[in-house]
């Protein structure tokens, strides 16, 4: 039997919903038109990497011009540096797409080779710096959207909120259909920097113009170029790396057969932003270009091979709006992380469910809501959160590096000694970066990553330890003795006669063997007295066959006096099931619930502790009569009792 059509109010919101979303997708269809190709692998996983270039050199040049211009030198061995610590990435990276084809990473890698434990580190570094991408990601965008626009200015956390929405949005719509909406702004940004990185190698067109802003170079004061100074330049310019994780977190995404195209997506990324590293290393040491007054290093490299012509205004709105963007990875990435860990019971069920779309949607609306709070808690400022970036995705990488060697040596493939030796090397450069990063940064906002990560890891213990404790008291691992059928009493409250009362106690009546109708009134007061009376042979004159208690009660409200007559049946009775059954009006439309008692949300509310009692709804549509059709027990009941919902 069907059921019939929602209210006019909730159908009209459900359609906003789908126009908003999509209507639902069936589970085969839905999923594998989601799934993503390779080159839809760049802008669906892979834009927090490759925008990287935007702050990535400018971290290495930063922290080297403490030290003068002479050090500048030193830009390109450093990201020569950085560039085979991506080589290495990418190469474990594709492994760990290899033995991991369900996705999951570093959470993967640490639980198949160190235990559980070790897994919930990765996990909670992993959603740490997930949340902080996005955010990262937003407020880059933003600041470079209002440096392009400086009226903009005053409406930052609007800006933010405005741009997160849009991309929560499109990923509630499908992953598939959010990289075909991102592709476009990816290519031209990527061939549009390689491009202007060629032309400035071959033929540069603007080095004849003057460069804006002023000169932030020490002309006094200036450090020595130190081991530590070079190590410190080396772990900042590690910025650039982070997103290289999330095509191996993401993995069931892609198209079959899957584990083929996400590692030639991981392959394209590596490529792509090794060459766009190297090719601004290169320019940046050639035109000695240094930190200067509202110009990023991005923007001066870009001046200078192009001039400030249509290329460069072109390629600046575009790296804008993939800064923006670049969130996206996150939106790629968590879900499926978050699944995976409560697959284990590390993280309530519902992560682990599909919606109406075929994503995981409650992960996409729990890391939108994480990312929104801190947006606005540092105000979209772009400053405050670069400290906190990047060091939750070094723990994993190095998680995943170790995780790898001990694979190796278990498994001891061809060739095994090789891949753990480069496994091993990169898990060393990694932690290192990751100790550098913490002190380094720690008095400028780290901390907080400190506090997060192990929060996050009792977190997931207190949730496993609850559901371990569900299982042993449910008895999931043992078979339980056949069910014994109970007699049922059931319980109506009523107020008058009506097609409300008449619908409920036909439902009743379906539903146990003894069935009693009770009312509240007034203790004491003859309108009390008079209104039971006339009540009673309304009752009698109706004849339902059912019979009806009259509950008196000092108070207003009519809920405990209820309660009280649930406990009496339940002393007389205590191997019966007991069930009370609330009437409800079902209005037309959605606004005009409001305008109804909600004596059945008290009540539930009251009773919804109890386990020796079942509370259900029945809801009467309001509609002429004339509208109805088929018998009373035809119509929609809402039943609340446990597993019905």
């Amino acid at each position: 039997m069907a059921d019939p059509p929602p209210a006019r109010g909730a159908g009209r919101a459900r359609a906003v919903w789908q126009l908003l979303v999509g209507p639902p997708r069936p589970v085969g269809r839905g999923t594998a038109k989601d799934r993503i190709t390779p080159i839809e692998g760049l802008s669906a996983l892979s834009l927090d990497a490759l925008t990287s270039v935007a702050y990535g050199p400018e971290a290495i040049i930063l922290v080297l011009a403490v030290a003068g211009a002479g050090a500048l030198h030193l830009v390109l061995p450093v990201t020569v540096a950085i560039v085979g610590l991506l080589a290495i990435l990418v190469f474990s990276y594709r492994q760990v797409i290899d033995a991991y084809p369900m996705g999951g990473g570093a959470y993967a890698v640490s639980r198949a080779n160190f235990g559980a434990h070790t897994s919930l580190v990765a996990a909670a570094a992993l959603v740490v710096d997930y949340t902080l991408t996005v955010a990262v990601s937003i407020a880059a965008g933003v600041a470079s959207l209002q440096s392009a626009f400086p009226g903009l200015a005053g409406a930052t956390v609007p800006l933010c909120l405005g741009i997160l929405l849009l991309i929560t949005v499109l990923n509630l719509r499908g992953l598939g259909e959010t990289a075909r909406a991102f592709l476009l702004p990816t290519m031209v940004f990527i061939v549009g920097l390689l491009a202007i990185i060629a032309v400035g190698l071959v033929h540069p067109l603007g080095l004849g113009q003057a460069p804006l802003g002023t000169s932030q170079l020490p002309t006094t004061g200036v450090k020595a170029v130190t081991f530590l100074l070079v190590l410190k330049a080396f772990s900042a310019g590690c910025s650039a790396l982070t997103g290289v994780e999330a095509i191996a977190n993401g993995v069931p995404l892609f198209r079959e057969p899957r584990v083929v195209r996400a590692k030639r997506t991981e392959m394209l990324l590596g490529l792509i932003l090794g060459a766009m590293l190297l090719g601004l290393a290169v320019l940046a040491t050639r035109w000695n270009i240094g930190p200067r007054t509202g110009q990023t290093v991005l923007s001066q490299i870009m001046a200078m091979a192009v001039g400030r012509s249509w290329a460069y205004y072109l390629v600046s709105v575009t790296i804008t709006i993939v800064l923006a963007l670049a969130a996206n990875t996150s939106f790629g990435g968590l879900p499926v992380l978050a699944s995976l860990v409560a697959r284990d019971n590390y993280l309530p069920h519902f992560f682990s469910m599909r919606g109406d779309r075929q994503v995981f949607s409650n992960g996409i609306a729990v890391l939108a809501v994480l990312a929104g709070v801190l947006l606005v808690v540092v105000g979209g400022n772009t400053n405050t959160l670069i400290p906190l970036f990047a060091i939750g995705v070094f723990i994993g990488f190095t998680l995943s590096q170790a995780g790898l060697v001990v694979h190796w040596r278990r498994q001891r493939p061809p060739g095994w000694r090789r891949r753990a030796a480069v496994n091993g090397l990169g898990a060393c450069i990694t932690a290192v970066a990751t100790v550098v990063f913490l002190i380094s940064k720690f008095t400028e906002g780290a901390w907080v990553v400190v506090i997060a990560i192990p929060a996050f890891i009792v977190l997931f213990l207190r949730i496993h330890a609850y559901y371990e404790r569900a299982r042993a008291l449910l008895a999931f691992d043992r078979t339980p003795p056949k069910p014994e059928p109970k007699h049922t009493l059931v319980i109506v409250p009523v107020n008058r006669v009506s097609r409300l009362t008449e619908h409920a106690l036909c439902e009743a009546e379906s539903l146990g063997q003894e069935v009693v109708a009770v009312t509240v009134v007034l203790r004491d007061g003859d309108e009390g007295n008079r209104w039971a009376e006339r009540f009673r042979r309304q009752w009698r004159r109706w004849d339902p066959g059912v019979p009806l208690t009259v509950l008196r009660t000092e108070y207003a409200s009519v809920v405990h006096p209820i309660v009280e007559f649930i406990d009496q049946m339940r002393a007389e009775r205590p191997d019966d099931q007991l069930v009370v059954l609330i009437p409800v009006v079902r209005p037309d439309k959605l606004r005009y619930r409001v305008l109804h008692n909600q004596t059945d949300l008290v009540l539930s509310t009251a009773l919804r502790s109890r386990d020796d009692v079942v509370v259900a709804r029945v809801s009467t549509p309001l509609e002429p009569v004339g509208g109805m059709t088929g018998s009373p027990r035809e119509r929609r009941t809402e039943r609340t009792r446990p597993g019905n919902r």
